[in-house]
């Protein structure tokens, strides 16, 4: 998994406190308190905010790209069960590293929606 891959997180669930559950691209699971001063944040006008981002060193990169069509996904809930492959295809998932029960998942999904949505014969 390369770096990038390893800093990509999910979020599962905002509570009220202000925590946040990410999920890791290892499947792990985490508590974070959000750092971010809501109250300072209200009390900012909109130019206040938009120079706030304008000066933030980590916002460079993305200052240029095109947000209006961009897409909020909420991942699928996932549920636990207990299932039975062939020990050859768990052996092969697992070789992958990190992530083998998410690529099974991702291979089982291709074929749902190919199924759902079969391409008709020319």
């Amino acid at each position: 998994m390369s770096k990038s891959e390893e800093d990509i997180v999910t979020l599962v669930a905002s509570l009220p406190d202000g925590t946040r559950i990410i999920e890791h691209a290892d499947g792990r699971l985490e508590r974070k308190k959000s750092q971010t001063d809501l109250a300072r944040l209200g009390a900012m006008t909109d130019e206040e905010v938009d120079a706030s981002i304008a000066n933030d060193p980590d916002w460079a990169e993305f200052k240029d790209v095109d947000w209006s069509n961009t897409v909020f996904v909420i991942p699928a809930k996932k549920k636990a069960i207990s299932i039975r492959v062939d020990e050859d295809v768990l052996d092969f998932f697992k070789k992958g590293g990190e992530g083998y029960q998410r690529r099974m998942n991702a291979v089982l999904r291709s074929y749902m929606d190919q199924k759902k949505n079969p391409k008709k014969s020319a």
